[in-house]
């Protein structure tokens, strides 16, 4: 049998790869806001986000539509015959019901309910769509982290190849020790095992992603080339983005929603005492056709009155376990506030922090590029052992992937901010693609 998945996505794979052979072309790139869009295409937690919605609509609709006008009719056919009855007895009846509430608290409340618990689950909605956005996103960058360590792990083994087949040269020729040879053979060992643990990241990463975005990746991923120049947040105060967040922040939303549904839900609860008021209006019409024939047609119109009281206090009770529900609802909202606000700091905190470790990093790869240098050519007039240089081009290396992970760390925390705010759109990704494909020298 063949699963849905394939069935999905081997047309549209199918069409990628005409496309790409139509064009002539073996590139075949997959960018950022294009794995947010496939994300929300096929994760099925987002999915699951969405049908929730539909069902909370449509309880909306079935709420307010207890305030309209309901019609019923019936209908019945009696024939009667036996010891006694000269002829046959038949009977019919047809009757026709319509009714309109004019006085009814509790079905007021409930569809005011229908319509909060409609809201709640649009921001809940809201809320997962950026949470696939950012696990997309993340994962992207995972990717693009993986292969920037395991691009500069190879660099390292061609630079560290380099330098022991210097050290054996200069062994042989006297102008240094086994000592110098041994320490570049062991780094170079050392770092045909980090090659393999970085392939195999690289491979887990891929594969995470994928499987978000139920779709294969390309070869490679293109992400960061040269120096870029990652935005600073805007307006650069915490505490105007905690307010923002605490003003339209989606948890926030759903948490005010849901208050306000409890506490429609104490009116609800406090109406059952109450009377209720009904429009009605009837038609029957009755024919039977035993000799005489008779007919019987009736029109009734009125008004009904009807009012309940339980004994047993079920009402009282009704209401205090729906005022339990509004404290617990308002204490809910108090924590999404405090959520709201913390992780609104925390993101704006890692993007500005990040900016800062990110240009500490550029200067670090600069100075680090420039002692390497001097090493080598302190070793070539010997000033400098073999150590050395490995030493410096270990710094170097390291100071490159610090980099790397500090830039994608940093545009993946931006997004965070965005989303603390409840303002994270498809768009933004859209946006991080341009900076990662726009170096920093061509955006001045």
């Amino acid at each position: 049998m063949t699963s849905p998945f394939r069935r999905t996505l081997l047309p549209r794979f199918t069409a990628v790869a005409l496309g790409l052979l139509a064009a002539g072309s073996p590139v075949w790139a997959l960018t950022l806001d294009e794995v947010g869009g496939l994300a929300l295409k096929n994760d099925p937690s987002f999915l699951a986000a969405e049908q929730s919605l539909r069902a909370s609509q449509a309880r909306k609709d079935q709420s307010v539509a207890t305030l309209f006008p309901s019609v019923s009719a019936s209908s019945s056919f009696t024939d009667i015959s036996g010891t006694g009855i000269s002829d046959h007895l038949r009977a019919r009846t047809l009757s026709a019901r319509i009714s309109q509430p004019v006085f009814n608290l509790a079905l007021v409340k409930g569809a005011e309910q229908g319509v909060q618990q409609l809201l709640a689950a649009e921001a809940a909605f809201a809320s997962a769509r950026q949470s696939t956005l950012l696990k997309a996103a993340s994962a992207y960058f995972d990717v693009l982290v993986a292969q920037d360590n395991l691009a500069t792990v190879r660099s390292e083994k061609k630079a560290i190849a380099e330098q022991l087949e210097l050290a054996k040269r200069s062994f042989e020729v006297g102008t240094s020790t086994i000592t110098d040879q041994q320490e570049a053979q062991a780094r170079f060992d050392l770092i045909q095992s980090r090659e393999i643990e970085a392939n195999n990241a690289l491979e887990l990463r891929r594969n995470a992603l994928a499987l978000i975005i139920r779709a294969p990746l390309p070869a490679r991923l293109n992400g960061i080339q040269g120096a870029i120049k990652i935005p600073s947040p805007q307006p650069l105060e915490v505490d105007a983005w905690i307010d923002q967040a605490r003003a339209s922040g989606l948890g926030v939303q759903r948490a005010r929603a849901d208050l306000e549904t409890a506490k429609l839900e104490t009116s609800r609860r406090s109406a059952g005492n109450l009377p209720t008021v009904q429009l009605f209006g009837t038609r029957s019409f009755n024919r039977e056709t035993i000799a005489p024939d008779s007919r019987t047609d009736s029109t009734t119109v009125g008004v009904e009155v009807s009012i309940g009281y339980n004994l047993g206090g079920l009402v009282s009770a009704q209401v205090r376990e729906a005022l339990a529900g509004e404290g617990q609802a308002d204490y809910a909202l108090q924590g999404a506030l405090l959520s709201a606000e913390q992780d609104t700091r925390s993101a704006f905190l890692s993007v500005v922090g990040g900016l800062a470790q990110v240009s500490a990093l550029e200067a670090a790869e600069r100075s680090s590029q420039l002692a390497l240098d001097s090493n080598k050519l302190g070793y070539e007039v010997g000033v400098r052992i073999n150590i050395d240089v490995l030493n410096s081009q270990q710094q170097l290396f390291s100071a490159q992937r610090d980099l790397s992970r500090a830039r994608y760390e940093t545009l993946l925390a931006s997004l965070r901010l965005k989303a603390a705010v409840g303002g994270l759109q498809p768009s933004d990704l859209e946006g991080i693609r341009s900076i990662l494909s726009t170096p920093a020298a061509a955006r001045q």
